[in-house]
């Protein structure tokens, strides 16, 4: 939550990491026998990605599944985050944290559909090329972000 409006909170994975290295994604992980659902998985990875301390957040509901193209099956976990904070990446796993104003991810104009396609194949994939500002590196959220944050769309417009 900040002044101007709700944003959502990304990270780019490092690009040593062995799944999904240098892509755009929520933090989050894998389940540990430890965590009692998908919403204290999520609130751990948060902690052990971008050093955001679960006191700070607010979960107000989770997501339908998501089944990625490489077979991941997630449940996006939906929070609000007050202040104040700080955020710091474990640069084991995380290269950047960014922040994206809702409303600019929830405007259907920046959702596009891309497609790639190989061997005589193709994939079909929403991606949200993102600039942050004047003389900014963009930031191109596609794939299972891109898809989950398309899904969240839908759910607000219904």
């Amino acid at each position: 939550m900040r002044e101007g409006g709700l944003t959502v909170l990304l990270t780019q994975r490092a690009d040593h990491l062995s799944d999904h290295a240098g892509q755009i994604s929520f933090p989050g992980g894998r389940r540990e026998p430890e965590d009692a659902d998908a919403a204290a998985t999520a609130l751990r990875e948060a902690y052990e990605e971008v050093a955001l301390g679960a006191k700070h957040c607010e979960v107000i509901g989770a997501m339908p599944e998501y089944l990625t193209g490489t077979g991941f099956k997630v449940t996006p976990v939906v929070a609000l985050v007050y202040r104040p904070f700080t955020l710091k990446a474990d640069t084991r796993e995380v290269a950047d944290i960014f922040e994206v104003p809702l409303a600019w991810l929830m405007n259907p104009a920046n959702h596009e559909v891309r497609v790639f396609r190989w061997e005589g194949g193709e994939r079909r994939f929403f991606a949200m090329p993102y600039v942050p500002g004047e003389n900014n590196a963009p930031y191109f959220i596609w794939g299972a972000t891109a898809g989950m944050l398309r899904n969240f769309y839908r759910f607000l417009a219904a």
